[in-house]
């Protein structure tokens, strides 16, 4: 059986070089042992005979013995078994197509048993993981998971719509596997971070990144799991994970608008805010304006929307003089034709009004009021409703009353259009229940920028009117001329 298997791995020299340890290939599944299918022979008195010096493609002689792949955990002895493992992890570099369910089906179960085994073995977690088998964990994993994918043929921007059915990989039972022995081997006590740190480096991240952008929901949530556990293990990753993850989100806002996984990496990006140290440093101000507050501009935004309104919402509550900040970047990417996008805008705007002072609401409320009523006026019911139940919030009343001064001078004439034309009953009827508001709470006020409105307005329709008789004087003026070569005739 032994024979059978390592006759087909290529042999190496004996001698170990740290250079050995970065070369080789994974198998192709043409080379797989057909003799694995079979069932192994059971171990017992001629297990030394069994045992022969050996080395493969991946794993120099030194440090993998002659150990039958198929032998189970539990027939060897405490000081075998970590090189079983890495012979095991050789086993499982064979890789499979599964889009063909009928072909290697013998393999692929082979596989799928060996891969299970693992999972249970780590998950054991019975003794410290050696520098070889970290490597030969971080190998197996690379061949198996770290692919190309073909391009994305869906018309959709941004990842998944509501209406687009998610992409599943046939690979995933296997896939699936592959992922939760890495999340097992990475969470486990038994791996050493400081060694670990050495193949789980930067290269091994940047690949794992590129696999977010799968269209397969399942996949990214194992990767998202995955990559949060290497951002807590290894600490000396985490700068450089957050600035490769803000590399795909500059790379998705200012070029290509197409992305799987972003609704993810800000879900990661939501647990890592979360453990800011205050004050915050300079860095993370920059990412919140010039990575989180431009990720409301993508049309696909409502893929993502609930993560990054989180992401959001954290910064506010670390430091709550950021709040301003963030409500001039809303209304700097406030959607001017997507009804949508502005009920989503309405809705996380709400949520930071909850949670503003004072004096940060006084620096954003003129333009911010302006906004507001155009949402009022708009067209769009569902627009116009939402803006007019920011007067449900008791603490936004509050801060209203407190500024009416100015506030109310801003939104009248849109509480008066609103009144007069809105086509909508319902929102006819807010807008009545918001004005008796204003009323009640300063009637002065209230008359004052009500008489100041139609002032306006009756200059505005003198002014119209005005206009209108030019027109005629010019029209008649005009007809009056004779036509008299090319000249031009005004046809009323």
């Amino acid at each position: 059986m032994l024979k059978q298997i390592l006759s087909k791995l290529p042999r190496k020299s004996s001698k170990p070089d740290s250079d050995e340890l970065t070369r080789g290939d994974s198998v192709r599944s043409a080379d797989w042992p057909r003799a694995a299918a079979r069932s192994h022979r059971p171990h017992g008195g001629g297990t030394s005979a069994a045992k022969r010096a050996s080395s493969s493609a991946v794993f120099p002689a030194s440090m993998v013995s002659g150990i039958e792949p198929l032998v189970p955990f539990k027939d060897v002895p405490n000081a075998e078994k970590m090189n079983l493992f890495v012979s095991k992890l050789s086993l499982c570099c064979v890789t499979f197509d599964f889009t063909d369910p009928g072909k290697s089906i013998l393999d692929k179960d082979v596989k799928r048993k060996t891969l299970v085994e693992l999972v249970d073995f780590v998950a054991c977690g019975p003794m410290r993981f050696s520098e070889p088998a970290i490597l030969a964990m971080c190998r197996m994993c690379a061949i198996n998971l770290f692919r190309v994918f073909p391009p994305n043929y869906r018309a959709s921007g941004g990842g998944e719509n509501d209406d687009d059915e998610p992409m599943f990989d046939p690979a995933w039972p296997h896939l699936q596997l592959v992922y939760e022995l890495l999340l097992k081997f990475i969470s486990s006590s038994c791996l050493d971070a400081k060694v670990a740190k050495k193949y789980i480096d930067h290269s091994f991240i940047a690949r794992l990144l590129e696999l977010f952008d799968s269209e397969d929901p399942r996949e990214r949530d194992c990767l998202k799991t995955i990559l949060h556990r290497i951002y807590g293990k290894f600490m000396v990753h985490r700068p450089y994970v957050r600035k490769s993850i803000n590399n795909i989100f500059y790379r998705f806002v200012f070029e290509t608008e197409k992305h799987n996984g972003i609704g993810e990496l800000l879900e990661i990006f939501g647990s890592v805010i979360t453990g800011f140290a205050l004050p915050l440093k300079e860095e993370h101000k920059i990412f919140l304006w010039r990575v989180l507050i431009p990720l409301h501009k993508p049309k696909s935004i409502g893929v993502y929307f609930q993560q990054l309104s989180y992401c959001v919402m954290q910064f506010i509550e670390k430091e709550p003089k950021l709040a301003s900040i963030v409500i001039r970047g809303l209304l700097k990417y406030w959607p001017a034709t997507n009804s949508q996008k502005e009920v989503m805008f309405l809705g996380e705007l709400e949520e930071i009004l909850e949670v503003i002072n004072m004096v940060e609401f006084q620096r954003i409320m003129v333009p911010l009021f302006w906004r507001i009523g155009c949402c009022i006026n708009s067209l769009h019911f569902q627009v116009s409703e939402r803006a007019l139940f920011l007067w449900n919030n008791d603490h936004i009343v509050n801060l209203i009353a407190h500024n009416r001064q100015v506030i109310l001078p801003i939104i009248f004439p849109a509480l008066d259009r609103n009144v007069q034309s809105h086509w909508n009953p319902a929102v006819v009827n807010l807008t009545h229940n918001i004005r008796k508001m204003f009323l009640e709470m300063d009637e002065k006020l209230f008359i004052s920028c009500h008489n100041h409105f139609k002032e306006e307005e009756a200059i505005l329709i003198s002014a119209a009117e005005k206009r209108k008789e030019a027109w005629k004087q010019l029209e008649h003026a005009a007809s009056l001329r004779p036509v008299i070569g090319n000249t031009a005739v005004l046809v009323s």
